[in-house]
């Protein structure tokens, strides 16, 4: 079997007219692929990435000559370590930007994550310090949700409780609110929710 040597003027001919392709191929591996391999490799790609660019290189190398658009004005192995170089860049970028989406969809997903956890442990404990005020009995559960939830002043309060005067109620709301710190004191969550939500 005798070995394939063919011109460059061979090979154009060759692969734009389907003539002895494989043979071709194989002479355009034999001389290129150590060449073009070393490029990939060295700019951090794999020798599975090398191998699969090679292949592109021929595909697209084959479909050139087909459209008339390499006629032989620089070598072919100057021409496909050129096309090897600009496809395994692209496929450098391609990924880069897919890393970046990947990053940045990882980001957005824990914060979404993070975010609703936390929405949820506050809505659990308001829930449950809301539950907690049950335990106060009702004139006390009246004065705190009118004075933190409802933003009533002490003078709008009078009104809807039964008290002669806003110092009396001052004073209740003062012991009512130490009454449920100490309701909540044991539960970590609760107490410090209460900080947030509650201010003197």
């Amino acid at each position: 079997m005798r070995k394939e040597m063919f011109t460059d003027a061979e090979i154009i001919r060759n692969l734009a007219n389907d003539q002895e392709s494989s043979a071709t191929i194989r002479q355009l591996y034999r001389e290129n692929f150590d060449l073009l391999s070393r490029y990939v490799q060295n700019n951090s790609g794999s020798e599975q990435d090398a191998e699969d660019i090679f292949q592109e290189v021929m595909v697209a190398f084959i479909q050139l000559l087909k459209a008339g658009r390499f006629r032989g004005e620089s070598s072919i192995r100057t021409f496909l370590f050129s096309l090897n170089k600009n496809i395994w860049l692209n496929e450098l970028k391609r990924r880069g930007r897919a890393s970046k989406r990947e990053e940045k969809y990882e980001k957005n997903m824990n914060r979404e994550v993070q975010t609703a956890d936390i929405a949820m442990e506050l809505q659990q404990t308001r829930s449950e310090l809301l539950n907690t005020l049950e335990a106060l009995g009702e004139n006390c559960k009246k004065i705190l949700l009118l004075f933190y939830y409802e933003n009533k002043s002490m003078k709008e309060m009078v009104g809807e409780l039964p008290y002669e005067n806003e110092q009396v109620v001052r004073n209740k709301k003062s012991k009512c609110l130490k009454k449920l710190a100490e309701l909540v004191k044991g539960n970590p969550l609760l107490y410090d929710q209460l900080k947030n939500f509650v201010h003197e």
